[in-house]
């Protein structure tokens, strides 16, 4: 294909994170059993669709179930294993680091690790830990250190353990991992979190789930002097802007209409969420969400080649240039 996707929404499931989670009684992600993966299958897929790269996550449901220990432990064995699949196809994969938030000091020392010595491309962190969604004052040490090293965070969702929510008949994920990731970036808002940390470079997941549609109301903020002092350009709205998005399962006219107004198409990027899969099998609805993807009329096709390769390619340089070095020049900058 001469069109080159670079995804930076994926998530492999190794045998010894499902080993890990065993241990605590999890069997899969949210409702659903673990997704059928393999790293032959990915690359596979990836051939096939003109995914030329991803970079990969073990994401929800994370590694901290109220032992510090044991979150610790399961971060540092996914992330040194995410550093071998980039380590033996470099130029196929990056990696964003997975954290044993809430352990402040024990994040830092992880996330030191993993982007210094393991060379990884970013930090994964989920919407909460614990008691707390993601901006909490508590968390300001870590967030220093990774605005020291300019580094990439990338969001993404958990289902949130609310007690005492009246029931509801449908799969949580339906509802729950986009409103979670909701109430994480209006905390980071509230808390100034994107204000008092300048370089990192924010990725949000799914569109920043309701957040685009949410805006109006969440600009209430633009009236408290305490909140907007701390938000970049002073508003909600320049902040939201600044902000990166993928289209991981919003790749439909609405939600990527709604999302061309919150930012423009420098800081959106192309993820597939593979291989959690909505209704089919995880490869069928990559498939599916690439055609969406390329059905789209909204962009002009300079737009087109920055959301499927050009942005991911300045954020992550070190991936960039190993695609280059493999596959010459890329004819989509």
């Amino acid at each position: 294909m001469s069109r080159r996707l670079i995804d930076t929404h994926q998530h492999p499931i190794p045998e010894f994170y499902k080993r890990a989670m065993a241990k605590v009684g999890i069997l899969g992600s949210g409702e659903n059993p673990w997704a059928d993966w393999s790293l032959q299958a990915q690359l596979d897929l990836m051939d096939e669709t003109g995914i030329v790269a991803a970079v990969n996550s073990i994401a929800s449901p994370g590694a901290y179930f109220g032992d510090v220990g044991f979150a610790a432990e399961v971060s540092r064995e996914c992330n040194e294993g995410l550093a071998r699949m980039v380590q033996d196809h470099p130029r196929r994969f990056g990696g964003f680091a997975l954290l044993p938030l809430p352990a402040i000091q024990e994040s830092i020392r992880e996330a030191v690790y993993a982007l210094d010595t393991l060379k990884l491309d970013g930090i994964c962190l989920l919407t909460h830990a614990g008691q707390r969604h993601l901006g909490h004052p508590d968390e300001n040490e870590l967030y220093a250190e990774l605005n020291r090293r300019n580094a990439v965070i990338f969001i993404h969702p958990l289902r949130n353990q609310a007690q005492n929510v009246p029931e509801y008949g449908y799969p949580a994920g339906m509802t729950e991992l986009v409103l979670d990731t909701t109430r994480a970036v209006v905390n980071l808002l509230w808390n100034g979190t994107f204000g008092r940390f300048p370089n990192i470079r924010w990725i949000m997941p799914h569109g920043a789930g309701t957040v685009p549609f949410l805006a109006y109301r969440i600009a209430a903020m633009d009236k408290k002097p305490a909140i907007c002092e701390h938000l970049p350009g002073g508003t909600v709205a320049s902040a939201l802007r600044g902000l990166y998005y993928d289209v991981a399962e919003i790749v439909s006219p609405a939600p990527l209409r709604c999302l061309m107004e919150t930012t423009d198409t420098s800081h959106i990027l192309f993820g597939s969420d593979f291989p959690f899969s909505r209704h089919r099998t995880p490869a069928q609805d990559v498939r599916d969400m690439i055609k969406g993807f390329d059905a789209f009329d909204g962009w002009d096709a300079s737009a087109r080649r920055d959301i499927e390769y050009n942005n991911a390619a300045r954020l992550f340089p070190r991936l960039a240039r190993a695609i280059e070095q493999a596959d010459g020049p890329s004819k989509t900058v």
